[in-house]
């Protein structure tokens, strides 16, 4: 069964501790939104319950009748996220409100534009949820600094230190802009995972 965490270890696995990759083009099933991502039943929560909706229609498509050319059964990927803040050099933690976020979980190679809209359809159906904000996105990283840090989203800072001295060591600097984030991967489960043992990857642009 395929599983991209296996097939692209370099980008999932947190090993080493502090990298530096080079992140091809990728496709993803996205919902933009904004807001404290805390917030209870708020935009960020309905963009998650979209995407797992949606991941889960095209996973499961095989067993209909639809047909997806090149299918094979796969491990749905982890979520992942883009974040930034207006005016802010990467993130402020004590500024959740004002985040602005990109929600998504990987595509197989397999997947087409079509596919994920016939997912959406199947959601929108069966689920009777509204899919109008699921995307098609591809989006190349490209040279980044990846770390895996392991504790509560709020410990994260501490992490982005070790990174930020690691890029020193190493001769880049930060590369943030309008379509470079801050990156999270996000390989625990926060419902059912002790906090201080949440695995997240945290990655950034750089040059």
């Amino acid at each position: 069964m395929l599983d991209y965490k296996k097939v692209n270890q370099d980008l999932y696995n947190g090993k080493p501790h502090l990298k530096i990759i080079n992140v091809p083009s990728i496709n993803y099933v996205s919902v933009r939104g904004s807001g404290n991502p805390n917030e209870e039943n708020g935009n960020y929560q309905e963009a998650v319950a979209l995407l797992y909706g949606v991941s889960y229609a095209l996973k499961m498509s095989y067993r209909g009748s639809y047909e997806i050319p090149g299918f094979q059964e796969y491990i749905v990927p982890p979520l992942e996220g883009f974040w930034w803040q207006e005016g802010i050099h990467g993130v402020d933690y004590d500024k959740k409100n004002l985040f602005q976020w990109i929600s998504m979980i990987r595509l197989p190679d397999f997947v087409r534009l079509e596919d994920l809209e016939w997912a959406k359809s199947q959601v929108e159906r069966k689920k009777k949820m509204d899919c109008s904000k699921v995307q098609w996105l591809s989006h190349e990283e490209g040279l980044c600094v990846q770390a895996l840090h392991i504790g509560p989203y709020d410990q994260e800072p501490e992490t982005v230190t070790l990174m930020n001295l690691f890029l020193q060591e190493e001769g880049f600097v930060h590369d943030f802009s309008e379509k470079r984030f801050h990156h999270e991967i996000y390989l625990s489960n926060p419902k059912t995972c002790n906090p201080e043992k949440m695995k997240t990857i945290i990655r950034h642009p750089i040059k």
